[in-house]
């Protein structure tokens, strides 16, 4: 049994303590926002924030985050108000998304240590991979991010995340009514 807390919460994980981190936290925990991508550290997609460094979870174990704490892309921000998570909207920093969670985190991690970090700091604090190419527009974010955090730029809000029926329907008029009920399973 390994006790650690993850998003402000005290948890105890009833997992093997070989079990790598990552698993730990998408099956057990269902925090699904910490992606799978290599399994061996090289492309950042499951990095999370532990005692406030950024760190690939696919390579520590439950055991070795005993104690610690641990902040998943679920908790940066529920309403996106982070300004690494609005900085990377408004660089249009996200192309299939995949591996936007581990950018956001190894950079909020490395703004929350150095606001004023330099594209060489970032280079070094995120060497994140990115097939779709948006690893340049994501370097400008967290630059970005940090001149909002030093307060020498403003950064517009984001909507708040989910719409209710309603709202919905004012912009996509398909959407007007009661929801479908859901379907019955086959017997």
């Amino acid at each position: 049994m390994t006790r650690l807390t993850v998003n402000e919460r005290p948890v105890q994980f009833l997992m093997d303590g070989d079990t790598p981190l990552l698993w730990a936290l998408r099956d057990a925990a269902n925090l699904t926002g910490t992606k799978y991508g290599c399994g061996n550290g090289d492309c950042g997609a499951c990095t999370v924030i532990i005692d406030g460094e950024g760190i690939r979870s696919c390579l520590v174990t439950l055991a070795e985050v005993e104690g610690r704490f641990v902040t998943t892309i679920e908790a940066l921000s529920g309403d996106r108000s982070h300004p690494l998570q609005q900085a990377i909207m408004a660089e249009g920093a996200v192309q299939c998304g995949f591996c936007t969670p581990g950018f956001v985190m190894a950079g909020a991690a490395l703004l929350a240590r150095n606001p004023g970090a330099n594209r060489e700091e970032i280079a070094a604090a995120i060497p994140n991979l990115c097939p779709c190419g948006a690893a340049p527009r994501i370097v400008r974010a967290i630059e970005r991010a940090g001149r909002a955090m030093r307060g020498r730029e403003r950064l517009d809000s984001l909507p708040v995340p989910g719409l209710d029926p309603a709202q919905a329907a004012q912009t996509v008029p398909a959407m007007e009514g009661d929801p479908a009920p859901p379907a019955k399973p086959a017997t």
